[in-house]
């Protein structure tokens, strides 16, 4: 080398090692791994459930804490794991985790990592500067804040947001790219991953969950259509008046009220599960009062068919499944405690408190049939929170719930209430006594092995005498009018049943993560019904009586495409139970059922064991009561149902029965008319149109032939007329559903 060259290669030395320390005086602190590397994990996507953080051993026998949510495990798992073979601080270019990340070893999650990026960089120099977990001091992440919290975007518009992460030592730092994004209704707006939210063109509020270092935060978005809201139909209560505060706000205009028929229609079948009949469609219809609509829902609600209906609504929640013939007098029991329950309108809180509380026989006290079908503390607790609190706590027994705040601390100490179930067996097989076992109430953490005692959800642990069963503690915290959880639940799974769709979606799924489409109205409605004194009944009247719920379900040229606003009356598919009874009243046929008087309503069915020999019930997704969870009932429409419908032997012979509505209307020469007005007034609360009527008379006039082609006496083709008009009718959009 020449004296040129050694000059010029020892004066870059120094000059290298200057800008190597002024860079790294610069650096306010060297990378650890929990502020610096798990957030890079999560953004990589490696430690979610179908990557590393799978259940069991993870991927490949790497195994990683969903989310990050373990950083203390995650660190063993990578650095001392298999004899460290992972990290190779000498040459950290060649560690493993590296090399896989960037795909240059093959990896089956692809190339997570480009060389050269910050993060690469940042990954490689965590490896180089020796490992650190955690520096002295580093200050831990406390809260994370999006900008904008809270914006109006207009439809196919887009709006970058800002995530900035807060932490203990007073620190800030701009995470924004490093941040995971998911939006409660794909169907409204989508993002990408550095934070940059793309509206659609459906209007109404969506939120999307930003996600860092464990902490997430909400950005709620409001998406305008800014169409013109004026002449709005009468408000008739609260409810009126928040949702169409809404309405004006995004600009969706509502439909106009629906008209008498549709009403009567509409709110016997949701209160009563059942059509009108054709004597009361004819009296409605002829009414004349202005309070009629008011009256036909004090009426319903006094019915033995709303308690017949809701009571199949809740034996199915409650899980009140026959799973053997031994389980006849508790299934029988407890579905004849929960309707008369509804019936006599005992309060809400009341009625969940002596099921949380049930001890005894089920002979003496039915709700001990409760804990007869959910045996273990674990499914009790789940169980509860999902139906009563309307908060899923499934993943936090194995982690930090992933979209929640509930650890697996709070996940054991609401399981600890249920701690002191004590079961003894009596003289009756398959029967067990429930009481309350005297001692302290605890469940062991089946993660750190140690005890948890009972605490309600966001609340600390309360101390409970031995002599005190933590259940009856656990009711008390619940029905408190405080509790942010207990009527919220049940305003907004009522909410759903009237409506298909619950202000929050799923109903049974309340979080911060997924806030309400209209906040304000689920909390009037939760404040209204702890005033009420939790009464059943009170929601349901201020519900069916508000213009809200009367709106038409004919959308006007704005609201078409508004399914979370209310704008107008959402359809939906009559219930498996419903439809069969509605089936039977059309055709005046009955369904018999094993050991159940004659006539029994297929709504009044105690519990699942009738689907197995109905294929009616199956086919149109009656549950089965293994879940808490109202997804479990089936409404969607299927290829199944259609063929069911259409030529299935149980509706053939319905059809075709002697002592039919078709059988009987056809010995009636020259009443065609009243025959066919009959008909639609059972179907569908109304009569034909003009068009309709013509149709339907010249088709049960005509002439018929048999198989070898010889006319049929006039009663027997007049018959078979009817038996067309009818299937017809109930093979309609406008039968099948409730609109």
């Amino acid at each position: 080398m020449s004296v040129k060259g050694l000059l010029s290669h020892f004066c870059l030395v120094p000059f290298l090692l200057v800008v190597s320390t002024v860079s790294k005086a610069a650096e306010e602190r060297p990378v650890s791994f929990v502020r610096d590397i798990v957030p890079i994990l999560t953004k990589m996507d490696c430690n979610t459930g179908a990557c590393h953080a799978k259940a069991g051993n993870g991927q490949r026998g790497f195994r990683l804490s969903l989310l990050g949510f373990e950083p203390e495990e995650d660190y063993e798992h990578i650095v001392k794991e298999a004899r460290g073979r992972r990290v190779f601080p000498a040459a950290p270019e060649q560690s493993l985790l590296v090399l896989k990340a960037a795909n240059i070893i093959p990896h089956g999650g692809g190339e997570k990592l480009k060389p050269g990026t910050e993060n690469y960089q940042k990954l490689v120099e965590w490896i180089g500067d020796g490992l650190i977990y955690q520096n002295e001091k580093e200050g831990t992440l406390e809260a994370l804040e999006v900008e904008p919290a809270r914006v109006s975007l207009k439809v196919k518009s887009q709006q970058p947001l800002k995530v900035t992460a807060r932490y203990s030592d007073g620190s800030s730092k701009d995470v924004t790219d490093m941040a995971l994004y998911e939006v409660n209704d794909v169907s409204m707006v989508e993002t990408d991953e550095h934070g940059v939210v793309r509206t659609l063109d459906i209007p109404g509020n969506v939120a999307v969950m930003v996600r860092y270092g464990g902490k997430i935060s909400v950005s709620n978005i409001s998406i305008p259509l800014g169409a013109p809201v004026e002449n709005l139909p009468p408000t008739k209560n609260f409810i009126d008046e928040l949702v169409f505060a809404n309405l004006k706000q995004i600009g969706v205009p509502p439909s106009p009220v629906c008209d008498d028929s549709t009403f009567l229609r509409r709110v016997t079948l949701d209160i009563a599960g059942r059509l009108p009949t054709n004597e009361e469609s004819t009296a409605f219809l002829q009414d004349k009062d202005p309070e009629k609509r008011t009256k036909r829902i004090d009426s319903l609600l006094q019915s033995p068919g709303y308690a017949d209906y809701f009571a199949n609504k809740w034996a199915a929640l409650l899980k009140n499944k026959r799973e053997s013939k031994a389980d006849l007098t508790a299934n029988f029991a407890f579905h004849s405690w929960v309707r008369d329950s509804l019936l006599a309108n005992k309060p809400y809180d009341q009625f969940v408190r002596e099921i949380l509380g049930a001890t005894g026989t089920i002979v003496a006290n039915p709700p001990v049939a409760w804990y007869k079908r959910v045996k273990q503390p674990i499914q009790q607790q789940e169980d509860i929170a999902q139906l009563f609190l309307g908060v899923r706590m499934q993943c936090a027994q194995c982690h930090h719930h992933p979209f929640e705040r509930w650890s697996q601390q709070d996940y054991y100490a609401l399981t600890a209430f249920f701690s002191q179930v004590g079961r003894k067996p009596t003289g009756i097989a398959g029967e067990d006594l429930i009481f309350h076992k005297r001692g302290e109430a605890q469940f062991e953490n089946m993660k750190t092995k140690q005890p948890v005692k009972p605490a309600a959800l966001g609340a600390e642990s309360v101390a409970i005498s031995p002599d005190d069963d933590p259940r009856l503690k656990l009711a008390d915290w619940m029905s408190n009018p405080d509790n942010p959880f207990f009527a919220k639940a049940l305003v907004n799974r009522y909410w759903k049943h009237f409506f298909h769709r619950g202000l929050v979606e799923p109903e049974d799924d309340m979080r911060d993560t997924n806030p309400p489409t209209n906040p304000e109205l689920l909390n009037a409605l939760a404040e209204y019904f702890i005033e009420s004194g939790f009464d059943l009944k009170a929601i349901i009247r201020l519900i069916t009586e508000s213009t809200t719920y009367q709106l038409s379900s004919k959308p006007n040229e704005h609201n078409g495409i508004d399914h979370q606003n209310f704008s107008h009356f959402y359809p939906k598919r009559m219930q498996a139970e419903v439809l069969l009874d509605s089936v039977d009243l059309l055709t005046d046929a009955t369904t018999s059922f094993a050991n159940l008087p004659a006539g029994t309503k297929a709504v009044s069915l105690p519990d699942n064991s009738y689907n197995g020999s109905s294929p009616f019930l199956k086919v149109f997704g009656r549950p089965e009561g293994d879940s808490v969870c109202e997804c479990e009932r089936v409404q969607n429409p299927s290829l199944a149902q259609s063929l069911h419908l259409m030529n299935s032997s149980d509706v053939k012979n319905k059809l075709a029965s002697s002592a039919g509505r078709a059988a009987k209307l056809a010995k009636e020469e020259g009443n065609e008319d009243i025959a066919i007005d009959q008909i639609y007034r059972i179907a569908f609360s109304r009569l034909p149109t003009d068009e309709e009527s013509s149709i339907a008379k010249d088709h049960i006039g005509k002439p018929r032939t048999n198989s070898a082609g010889k006319p049929l006496p006039a009663a027997t083709a007049r018959r078979q007329g009817y038996e067309d008009l009818i299937w017809a009718i109930m093979n309609t959009k406008e039968f099948l559903y409730n609109h």
